[in-house]
């Protein structure tokens, strides 16, 4: 880690405090005391317990569900801090939410991650830090600076203890995650890549096309941004065992996991499933899986944080 900061808070929302305290852990500075608590009909209510005048303030909160609750807690921290006349206020969204929607995929739809962004904007953000935005252009979103971090390190590092990467074929489950999946490759011994051709024809129901590239008696690694329901992971490894592969695994940074996934995932092809901490699992369910397996992300975090307070480069965390 870097050298140790001063006058760095850190402030945890409801969304995901073990997130939280396993950064403040890394930086070796205690949370700073909040109060956020609902009224009866749950409206929030938000009161910063210390000083925070003049101090570098990071909020972490992942914007996951229940997505409104969450976002609306950020928004008041942040309002709250802006308030109690702190010099800068970096919100800290392992997760965000809306990311999906950041284009209009048909007449009369919104571009809510636009909303959102400026949501965040005007309730007072000087800074953003998140970990794998599913579309990067997001980041023009914000008129704030945003640091778009990769989970990358942190998925190759247990790649390498895991499987031999003299067999692996690392595959991208649709043409737009070729990038991320190229990235996940080369930082492996550049192991090749394939793609999954799908059709998606409603969001949360997608068809499995065709594999392109060769992946008999190989050892495969999905690699993507998001699980919610489940269903393009599970289907692109049937399809990637009845095309000759020996195992499939997949590598996802945000475990969103809605619905029947769990069951479905537990069910599949899948030799394992490897999400990080970037949302919260409080069910045991998903804790206890046996083909499901989370990595933390609050070393990245935690440095990322580091480096900003002390106006070093991020972004040389990657190279």
């Amino acid at each position: 880690m870097s050298s140790s900061r001063e006058n760095i808070k850190i402030v945890a929302g409801n969304s995901n405090v073990t997130l939280a305290e396993e950064i403040s852990s890394y930086l070796n500075t205690p949370l700073t005391k909040c109060n956020v608590k609902r009224f009866a009909d749950m409206e929030i209510f938000v009161e910063i317990l210390e000083n925070v005048r003049g101090e570098d303030v990071f909020v972490v909160q992942s914007t996951s569900y229940p997505a409104n609750d969450h976002l609306m807690e950020l928004l008041i921290l942040i309002d709250a801090l802006k308030r109690s006349s702190a010099r800068r206020i970096t919100a800290v969204l392992p997760y965000f939410g809306y990311a999906r929607q950041d284009r209009r995929s048909s007449g009369r739809t919104p571009i809510s991650a636009k909303l959102v962004s400026n949501l965040i904007t005007n309730a007072g953000a000087d800074r953003v830090l998140t970990i794998d935005l599913h579309a990067g252009q997001i980041q023009g979103f914000f008129d704030i600076p945003t640091d778009n971090l990769f989970a990358a390190p942190v998925m190759v590092k247990d790649i390498k203890e895991n499987f031999n990467t003299n067999n692996v074929t690392v595959i991208s489950p649709d043409v737009g995650g070729v990038v991320r999946a190229r990235l996940i490759a080369e930082r492996i011994g550049g192991a090749p890549l394939a793609i999954v051709d799908k059709r998606r024809d409603k969001p949360g129901q997608s068809e499995v096309m065709n594999i392109i590239g060769d992946v008999s008696g190989r050892s495969c690694i999905l690699v993507d941004d998001i699980v919610d329901s489940g269903g393009t992971l599970c289907n692109a490894a049937e399809e990637l065992i009845k095309q000759g592969a020996t195992d499939v695994s997949a590598y996802i940074t945000h475990g969103v996991l809605s619905g029947q996934a769990l069951e479905r995932i537990v069910k599949s092809k899948l030799n394992s499933l490897v999400i990080t901490n970037s949302i919260c699992k409080t069910n045991d369910e998903i804790i206890h899986a046996p083909n499901i397996k989370i990595l933390s992300v609050a070393e990245l975090l935690g440095e990322a944080i580091a480096r900003t307070a002390g106006e070093e480069s991020v972004s040389s965390l990657f190279i």
